[in-house]
This record gives structure tokens, C-alpha cells and sequence, in this order.
């Protein structure tokens, strides 16, 4: 077989469908070879950014790893972005990349750079393949790598000759996992025997559900439902758990963290016991490190063990599986002799209710604008009952979204978290369509405009995608940018344009926008200087959050950072 009948072979043997790529001469003989077979769809991307952004998108909706194919030297450039956003948010990504002939190599050749250094600190892995009948064992090892432990990106560079070359092929099932990578599976039995004694006795608990549990797959959401039925606690999420634990369950506190509500994060600060799965205590969800939660004890779940006490000094530090350790959970706290009195955990719901009594997400209706918190209600109401996959872009709208949508099941809500990459949502939503017919974007007016050529590719693949921007004219704390017509723009890529600017008419456009059967453009203009609020402002604590009608509201929303961030 040649290198690129091999990368095929090895891609089918993988359980590959999808590929999302864009061609170049260092990788045209895996064209060749694309051509001439349908095991494997290729979907032609107009930037390699939207490439590895699709990616995310199909991995994190699907559980499965996403693969993307760029060229050599700024085919690989413009494919860092997506791989420094899926090592941050631990997306399970393959990208094969084309290279000039090794005997080019360091020679400054043509579209030559050095691919394994520069893509070496935004990768979990990275390898130059310079013998062909290497070739497979490295990219089933790619696949595992990428999948196994903590998920995250794997770059495979081949060159050229390479995939001219031929060479023999192996089966993933004959190539030994490598002695370096080894991942540890086990749990500790130790201190998940200590977390349950400690979550027997507590009278303030809570739980909070970071991505790490959605990662896992369905065995870890399952499991952190009966848990919570068994125990009876709170619960609340990271921005990136959203959809672990459905929004609609008397349990479910809302998001914690700078934007969370008041009810969580209040609870997060007020507890005396802390079960904290598969998120890392970043800087959203503890802001105030020295004085966050001081009275709790904390057990920290998470599969990496460098995030374990990164932060936040954890009483009980579990490394482990999310879904593994909460199966052992569930099964210890069901083998308790005497099963805990909830009705000690009755005066701490009282105080919950108290905090939820304040309506921390509540806004002030207009009738003349469109609101953008009452633009995602409406959004929600109408798409609830269909299986809607939420991917979004970066900004206030994408805090607005986690606020007023609600999550019910796992890998629906698809956004980049630690990177903050705008520009992530509208390919993002091309790669969850592709996999999931349904996928619904809701973007900014900034930042979808970095990514809108991709609007092409939906067009072209019939991915009716569709885009919710919510207008406001300005870039955050930027006020310099000017606005395309979208519904123009929509048009010119062959898509469906829609403008609505009035309340009345929000649900009627809407519903025109769900049964149109293209990709769509939406231009939803809301009011100009709607606040992210509630927020716990530069320095504070989570007890000085600032609601929605507080003294200071005004002072804060006329100041603000360089970075969109808002200052008190």
C-alpha cells in the first residue's frame, strides 16, 4: 500500500466517517485517495481554523475523535488556534498534516515549517512520520492517545515521499500501545471511602459539575443523576458541565461562577462540603481563590492528576475517571448501613430558597427592543422539545445563552472555555451538524464575522445551520466596528436571511428560521448596553455579586476593561 492508502486504511479502521479538511499539495496523494472511495466523507472547510473548529464540534456532540487534514506550512499555522482550544477544553482531536519531502526538510523549502515544534506546546502529542511502514501504528496510536485519559489534540506530520512511498500495513489490533503512555484507570478506593463519610455526615453540600463528567460520556452523566437522587444535594455546574445534570430538576441550582446565579454561587461560598467532578476551580469559578468557600471541606474528582490542588487546596483529591469514581460513589453510599436523614439537609434548602428568592437572572423587559435575555428565552421555548445542539461564539452572548438555556441531556452545549476563541461557534456548528442534524449556533455580531466564511461550507455540504446572532452594534467594550447586512450576506453564500428588531415579532421569525431547511443567517438586533449580569466583579467576593438592580449597577456597566471584562 502507498502512505495514503495507509492514512485511509487506518482512518476506516479507526471508525472514521468525517473528515474535515483542506487541501494542499503536501497532502494532495490523501486526495487522491479520498476521491476514489465513499467509506470516508470529506467536508471541505474554506479555512483550516474552520477545519479544526468543525472538529470540536463533531467530537464534543458525538463522544467520537474528531479528525481534521491541513497541508504543510500555513495549512499547519492556521490550525493552531483550534488545537490550543481543544488541549484547553480536552477535545479528542486527530490532525494529519502534509509535510515537504524529508529530503527538503531544513531547507526552508516551499510551504516548509517546523510543524513538530511549533504545534509541540498545543498538543497532548506530536510526531514526524519518516518511514512509511510506520505510518499506521503512529496514527492508531494518534487515535488512542487522543481519546484515552484526559482527551485532547494529537498531531500526525507526514511528509510527502511518504505518502508515495509504499509500505506495509498494520491493523490497530497489532500495534503495541507504546510503554510511554500508559494511562492509569484505577481509582482511589482510599479516599473515595473518606469522600463518602464525609458526604454522609455534611449538612451543607453541594455538588458541582464541571465538563470533565460530560468528557467521560453517558455511564458518568447517569451515574451523577443517581447520585443525586440518592442523596438528595444541590447541584450546580461549571459553564463547561452544563447539560451533566438536567436544568429542569428542583435540584439544579443554575451555573456557578462569574456569571452563575446568585443561588449557587452562594452555596458554593456557604457549604461545608464541596463535591467537586471533573472541573479544575479556574479563575471563573473561583475567582477570589483566598477567600473562596473557607468554611468547606472539599473533595476534588478529576482524571488529570496536575489538576488536582492546582488551585484550590482540595481536603480529599481524587484522581480518577468521572464516571468511574461516581459509579463507586453510588455504590458505597447505597452499601451504608443506615441510609442518611435527609431531613438535615432541610435547613440548608431553606437558605437556598432564600438565595433563589432574589431572581438573580431576572432583567428589565422592554417593549420597543429586543432584549437578548428575553431573545435566548424565547429561543429556548421554541426548540425546546427538539433536540437542538447549542454551539456559541464568544462574548456577552455566549454568557446570556449559558444563562437563559436550558440543558437537559449532555453534548448539546459546544463552546470554547479556556481559550475563548471567537470565531469557534459557526464552524463548530458545521462539525455538529455533519454528525447531528440540528445544530443551532448562537453567535455575536464580532465575533461570528471571523469565522462567516465557513458559511460557504454549510452551504455547499446542505448543513442548515443556524446562526442566531444577537446584534448589538459594538464588540463588547469595542465600539469601532462596523456591521455587515447579514440577510445580505446570508444570501450571497445561498443561505436564508432574517432581521427582526421587535418583540412582538421575535417568535414568528423564530420558527421561520427552524423549519427553513438551509443554513441561516438570523439578525437579531437587541439593545445596545445590556450588562452580563449577575457578575462578581475584579476582586471580589461571591458575596458581593452584583445583581440586577443593585446600587452600582449604572457606575458598572459605563466601565470596563480593554478585554470586554466589566469593572465596579
Amino acid at each position: 500500500m502507498t502512505g495514503a492508502e495507509i492514512v485511509l486504511q487506518a482512518l476506516r479502521d479507526n471508525g472514521v466517517k468525517h473528515i474535515f479538511g483542506y487541501p494542499g499539495a503536501a497532502v494532495l496523494p490523501i486526495y487522491d485517495e479520498l476521491f476514489q472511495q465513499e467509506d470516508i466523507r470529506h467536508i471541505l472547510v474554506r479555512h483550516e481554523q474552520g477545519a479544526g473548529h468543525a472538529a470540536e464540534g463533531y467530537a464534543r456532540s458525538t463522544g467520537k475523535v474528531g479528525v481534521m487534514l491541513v497541508t504543510s506550512g500555513p495549512g499547519v499555522t492556521n490550525a493552531i488556534t483550534p488545537l490550543q482550544d481543544a488541549l484547553m477544553d480536552s477535545v479528542p482531536l486527530v490532525c494529519l498534516s502534509g509535510q515537504v519531502p524529508t529530503t527538503l526538510i531544513g531547507s526552508d523549502a516551499f510551504q516548509e515549517c517546523d510543524t513538530v515544534g511549533i504545534t509541540r506546546a498545543c498538543t497532548k502529542h506530536n510526531r514526524l512520520v519518516n518511514d512509511v511502514n510506520e505510518l499506521a501504528a503512529v496514527i492508531h496510536e494518534a487515535f488512542r492517545i487522543a481519546g484515552s485519559g484526559r482527551p485532547g489534540p494529537v498531531l500526525v506530520d507526514m511528509p510527502k515521499d511518504v505518502l508515495f512511498a509504499s509500505g506495509s500495513y498494520a491493523p490497530p489490533e497489532a500495534v503495541a500501545p507504546r510503554p510511554s503512555y500508559q494511562p492509569d484507570h484505577s481509582c482511589g478506593m482510599r479516599e473515595i471511602e473518606a469522600a463518602i463519610a464525609l458526604m454522609a455526615t455534611a449538612r451543607r453540600p453541594v455538588i458541582c459539575a464541571g465538563g470533565g463528567i460530560i468528557n467521560s460520556g453517558p455511564e458518568a452523566v447517569n451515574r451523577l443523576r443517581e447520585l443525586v437522587d440518592l442523596t438528595g444535594f444541590p447541584v450546580t455546574s461549571t459553564l463547561m458541565g452544563l447539560g451533566a445534570y438536567p436544568a429542569s430538576s428542583p435540584n439544579w441550582l443554575k451555573m456557578a461562577g462569574l456569571h452563575g446565579s446568585h443561588e449557587a454561587n452562594m452555596a458554593m461560598q456557604d457549604c461545608d462540603l464541596m463535591l467537586c467532578i471533573g472541573a479544575r476551580f479556574d479563575g471563573g469559578l473561583a475567582a477570589d481563590v483566598d477567600g473562596f468557600s473557607p468554611n468547606s471541606r472539599k473533595i476534588q474528582i478529576d482524571i488529570d492528576a496536575a489538576s488536582l490542588n492546582k488551585t484550590v487546596r482540595a481536603d480529599i483529591g481524587i484522581r480518577g475517571d468521572a464516571g468511574d469514581v461516581l459509579s463507586e460513589l453510588v455504590r458505597l453510599w447505597r452499601a451504608l448501613q443506615r441510609a442518611p436523614d435527609r431531613a438535615r439537609l432541610a435547613e440548608w434548602w431553606s437558605m437556598i430558597a432564600g438565595w433563589r428568592a432574589r431572581r438573580s437572572f431576572s432583567y428589565a423587559m422592554r417593549e420597543d427592543v429586543i432584549m437578548p435575555q428575553y431573545a435566548i428565552e424565547r429561543l429556548y421555548e421554541l426548540t425546546k422539545d427538539r433536540d437542538t445542539y447549542i454551539t456559541t461564539e464568544v462574548g456577552r452572548h455566549q454568557i446570556w445563552a449559558a444563562q437563559y438555556y436550558g440543558f437537559e441531556q449532555p453534548n448539546r452545549w459546544m463552546i470554547s472555555g479556556g481559550l475563548g476563541t471567537m470565531g469557534y461557534g459557526l464552524p463548530a456548528a458545521l462539525g455538529v451538524q455533519i454528525a447531528n442534524p440540528g445544530s443551532l449556533d448562537i453567535a455575536g455580531d464580532a465575533s461570528v464575522q471571523m469565522t462567516m466564511k465557513e458559511m460557504s461550507a454549510a452551504v455547499q455540504h446542505n448543513a442548515p445551520i443556524k446562526i442566531f446572532i444577537l446584534n448589538n452594534g459594538d464588540q463588547g467594550a469595542v465600539r469601532q466596528h462596523g456591521n455587515p447586512d447579514f440577510v445580505k450576506l446570508a444570501e450571497a453564500y445561498g443561505g436564508h436571511g432574517i432581521r427582526c428588531e421587535r418583540p412582538a415579532e421575535l417568535d414568528d421569525a423564530i420558527l421561520e428560521m427552524i423549519e427553513v431547511n438551509m443554513p441561516v443567517l438570523f439578525d437579531c438586533r437587541v439593545a445596545a448596553l445590556a450588562d452580563r449580569l449577575p457578575t462578581i466583579g475584579a476582586g471580589r467576593a461571591r458575596k458581593e455579586m452584583l445583581l440586577s438592580g443593585d446600587v452600582g449597577v449604572a457606575q458598572f456597566a459605563a466601565s470596563a476593561d480593554a478585554d470586554g471584562e466589566w469593572r465596579v
